[in-house]
């Protein structure tokens, strides 16, 4: 989607009819909050201070549209239960009340999922069923067989597929009720929408097979659109788009960079009202968190014992650890890696394009919407810098100030034991906490502004306050 004039970042947007104050978005984490007594509080507690601070959209991370099964990660919250749901207009009217919109990701991890790759977790619950589209890859029976994964995968039938839409559609229901403003498809990172849309893992022969004038599998998402629609109205709808050019040489059929732009065509004539596209490979690795080998939340030895629940024993965490090593060399940390894409796709839709992946400083943002994208997106500098929006927005920001994030991937492989997803990185952090004894993350133009504080200190690494 074009305009007359490069966008500004605090330019506000429209998204399928809802008007959002700036261009700048939280973009999809996990959050860990799981489904407890506490799960609310503490998603308020993670979310309110991106709005706080002035942010236009928040997407609430990966929630399950399930009672059973389907969580990737340990601590994901699901959203099938009614009655938790209308709790969740507690976070809604946080949000809203510093004048931000917040969205929900909806998510089922089909062969992603912890009853394929937890061990702990396949011990707990030996009967619940893994929910494959087809009969899962070779690469994946090869694991299965080293003892990585325990496959026993289900094929969902036609009317399965059909009851899992349905599942998308009840969710968005639920969460508009709650005070949502927009419900997000969890469309790439290996979950089950990607797992639809790729050659890959989609070999069936029924509707939701791979359409041959598209290269992926686009029913299911179109079924899902139609599912929201019918139960929540005319709520903002939108989704990432894999392209899964990342993949290891090799391995495939998997989709392109064409593949993507073609999917963003048909999901846009179908009724999404924007998309995101993204580049990630075929599996759960690196590829979707680039940057460094986070060597110390391997050695962390407070996270040994979930890493030997979820892998099974310490020497096959040490094998998953020495994979993720070498990950690390094919997917180094790229600024802006997905920005040639979005400007593709771009060209090509009438909706608005949201861009993400490596975006890290007001300079790289101000450069994407001017050429790639009409929003744009950051996500783990959120782990360490929640009110990260205040140093970013407003019109007389230098172009210079930037997350403190270093991309060490720490606050990321932690969760595979089932840690909380927070930054635990002291050099970072002790940068956020000079930039905050600076007032740095005081809003702009919220009541309590000062002009002492419209700007970053010249040296956010100086440690001489306090001992940081």
């Amino acid at each position: 989607m074009t305009s007359a004039g490069p966008p500004a970042l605090d330019d506000p947007v429209d998204l399928g009819g809802l008007r959002l104050r700036n261009r700048l978005y939280r973009a999809p984490l996990l959050e860990c909050a799981g489904n407890g007594d506490d799960a609310v509080d503490r998603l308020i507690a993670d979310l309110e201070p991106a709005a706080a601070a002035g942010v236009g959209l928040i997407h609430q991370g990966a929630t399950i549209v399930r009672g059973e099964g389907g969580c990737a990660a340990p601590g994901m919250t699901r959203v099938h239960d009614p009655a938790f749901v209308a709790d969740l207009a507690r976070l809604t009217d946080a949000v809203h009340a510093h004048d931000s919109r917040i969205a929900i990701q909806l998510e089922h991890g089909g062969l992603r999922s912890m009853e394929v790759w937890h061990a702990g977790y396949r011990g707990a619950n030996p009967d619940l069923e893994q929910l494959a589209v087809s009969r899962p890859p070779r690469v994946l029976r090869i694991l299965d067989r080293l003892g990585f994964l325990d496959l026993s995968a289900r094929v969902l039938t036609t009317a399965e597929v059909d009851a899992l839409a349905d599942d998308f559609g009840r969710a968005a229901a639920r969460a508009v009720d709650a005070g949502y403003d927009a419900v997000h498809v969890a469309g790439a990172n290996m979950g089950i929408v990607q797992q639809f849309l790729s050659p890959f893992y989609n070999r069936r022969d029924d509707r939701y097979g791979i359409d041959p004038d598209v290269g992926a599998g686009v029913a299911f998402l179109e079924r899902v659109a139609e599912a929201v629609r019918d139960r929540a109205g005319d709520v903002p709808l939108l989704t990432k788009v894999p392209s899964e050019r990342p993949t290891l040489p090799g391995i495939g059929p998997h989709l392109g960079d064409d593949d993507a732009v073609r999917v963003c065509e048909r999901l846009a004539a179908a009724g999404y009202d924007a998309v995101v596209p993204v580049r990630t490979s075929v599996f759960w690795d690196m590829s979707v968190v680039r940057g460094e080998f986070p060597a110390a939340a391997w050695r962390d030895a407070r996270f040994r014992p979930g890493f030997r629940e979820a892998f099974g024993s310490l020497p096959r965490a040490a094998a998953v650890a020495a994979g993720n090593w070498v990950e690390s060399f094919a997917y180094d940390f790229e600024p802006g890696w997905n920005r040639d894409l979005c400007r593709r796709v771009r060209d090509r839709v009438d909706v608005p394009v949201a861009c993400e992946g490596g975006l890290r400083d007001r300079a790289t943002l101000d450069d994407a919407l001017a050429g790639d994208a009409d929003l744009v997106g950051m996500a783990r500098p959120f782990y360490a810098e929640p009110e990260l929006p205040a140093r970013l927005l407003g019109d007389d920001v230098d172009p210079g100030v930037a997350a403190v994030c270093e991309n060490c991937n720490n606050c990321a492989v932690a969760q595979a034991a089932g840690e909380s997803g927070v930054c635990r990185t002291p050099a970072v952090l002790r940068r956020a906490g000079v930039l905050r004894r600076h007032g740095a993350y005081d809003r702009r133009d919220g009541p309590e502004a000062d002009d002492d504080h419209r700007a970053d200190p010249a040296d956010p690494t100086d440690r001489s306050d306090g001992g940081f």
